[in-house]
């Protein structure tokens, strides 16, 4: 055998481990290496095992590139809609933790020393109701000055009819979303009612106060939740409306969105103790908290894929060692020690994993970068669509691949792979010489 060619050589001198030798030498690796490149014989059992073993690399592959793809996914989704959202809401607000804030542009100098601060906009912040002939919506209107809003939001570029800076103040002009507008019917120009709840007290009781606005400008930011109930004013109507003596708070943009629970603490350090930052995560902490749960379930199930796949490789690796008995009992009378037919064995499984393990990578990196692309070749091809427009808002698969994904997922598959090489291994190791050659 060209094996026992191999072990009477240096190589064999290499696989007796002395105090310093390591455990795994060339012998071991050259031997894994065939096994796992050739077959002994032309027969049945080989080509099962080999069949077996196309199937362990397929499955591991097929799972690595799954979560891959579907991680990437949800990276993309939560981005999408946290760029939406950020893309009306502001990155860090600072507010009285009584009452409303009156020295706000001390505030806002304060906030700007801050190396991380790049602009603040003030803004006054209550719930109205929304009339209209016989519709009535409920919604949360903000004052902003037109002049300083575009500095921490993109609201002045999703302005679709009219323009942001119709709201001068004493003019009761309105910028409303689209999804608002279609539920009302209004467009710009028309006049609307806004209902506040803070009422006037009279000999008749608690009147409410009613104030006509005109429609100046209808914006869409992409998520439904702020253009359906997300209502602009001039800062002093809303004051005056709600009547707040000064501002609600000050909105605050950052240089890094994903520093802005940092930056919020800092400022937290630097301000008056009477004043409260809190950062876009804190604000919508529910929303991000459940999204990372899923996040974390979608990956332990799918870590379930390669597991199976991770069983069809012990199942190769004990046929592999029932198939190979004879081998490894000359092996181990011309003087392999047990441990070294353990490393055969790893090193067989070990590289059906790493081969499948890279596979998958090369495949769900290539897949995640192009998953819009090849998802619309589908929708072609058989003339349907994932995402439908008038369903979800947003009508196409976005993907955002992370390397720090990557590497976790393909860790994790290496990690299964040598797992299960330990049980076929170690039984290869007990294999006694004598009552293998006999059936030889």
């Amino acid at each position: 055998m060209a094996h026992c060619a191999v072990l009477r050589g240096r190589s064999l001198r290499a696989s007796r481990p002395g105090p310093t030798a390591s455990v795994t030498s060339p012998f071991e690796l050259f031997v894994g290496l065939r096994y796992t490149r050739s077959r002994r014989r032309a027969g049945r059992s080989s080509g099962f095992i080999s069949f077996i073993s196309a199937l362990s690399v397929a499955g591991i592959a097929l799972g690595v590139a799954a979560l891959i793809v579907v991680l990437s996914v949800m990276n993309g989704f939560q981005k999408e809609v946290r760029d939406r959202m950020l893309s009306v809401l502001s990155h860090i607000e600072v507010i009285a933790t009584e009452g409303s804030l009156q020295d706000w542009p001390r505030v806002l100098e304060q906030t700007r020393r801050h190396p991380s601060v790049i602009a603040g906009a003030p803004y006054v912040a209550g719930q109205a109701m929304l009339t209209r002939d016989e519709s009535v919506r409920g919604v949360l209107v903000r004052g902003i000055d037109p002049a300083l809003e575009p500095r921490v939001s993109d609201l002045g570029t999703q302005v679709v009819q009219g323009r942001l800076e119709a709201l001068a103040p004493g003019e009761f002009k309105l910028a409303i979303g689209r999804v608002l507008a279609r539920q009302l019917g209004v467009e710009p120009g028309d006049r609307i009612a806004l209902i506040a709840p803070q009422g006037t007290v009279t000999p008749a009781g608690v009147v409410p106060r009613v104030r006509q606005f005109t429609v100046a400008a209808v914006f869409e930011s992409g998520h439904y939740e702020y253009d359906s109930t997300l209502v602009l004013t001039a800062l002093e109507d809303a004051a005056r409306l709600f009547r707040v003596d000064g501002v609600s708070g000050v909105r605050l943009k950052t240089n890094d969105m994903q520093q802005a629970p940092r930056v919020a603490l800092d400022l937290a350090r630097m301000l008056d103790p009477s004043l409260y930052p809190r950062d876009w995560s804190r604000e919508n902490r529910n929303w991000f908290a459940a999204v990372q749960i899923e996040k974390r379930m979608m990956f332990i199930i799918l870590t379930l894929i390669v597991a199976v796949a991770a069983f069809n490789l012990v199942s190769m690796l004990v046929m592999t060692v029932t198939d190979k008995r004879g081998d490894i009992a000359i092996l181990r009378t011309l003087g392999a020690a047990p441990r070294s037919i353990m490393a055969i064995f790893v090193v067989q499984g070990a590289l059906v994993g790493l081969l499948g393990a890279a596979v998958g990578v090369a495949l769900g990196t290539l897949l995640a970068l192009n998953v819009g692309a090849v998802v619309a070749f589908f929708e072609r091809l058989f003339g349907f669509q994932v995402l439908p427009s008038g369903v979800y808002f947003i009508n196409y698969l976005p993907s955002d691949l992370h390397a720090g994904d990557v590497v976790t997922i393909g860790l994790v598959a290496c990690v299964l792979a040598f797992a299960a090489t330990l049980y076929p291994s170690l039984s290869a190791a007990r294999v006694r010489p004598a009552e293998a050659l006999r059936h030889e």
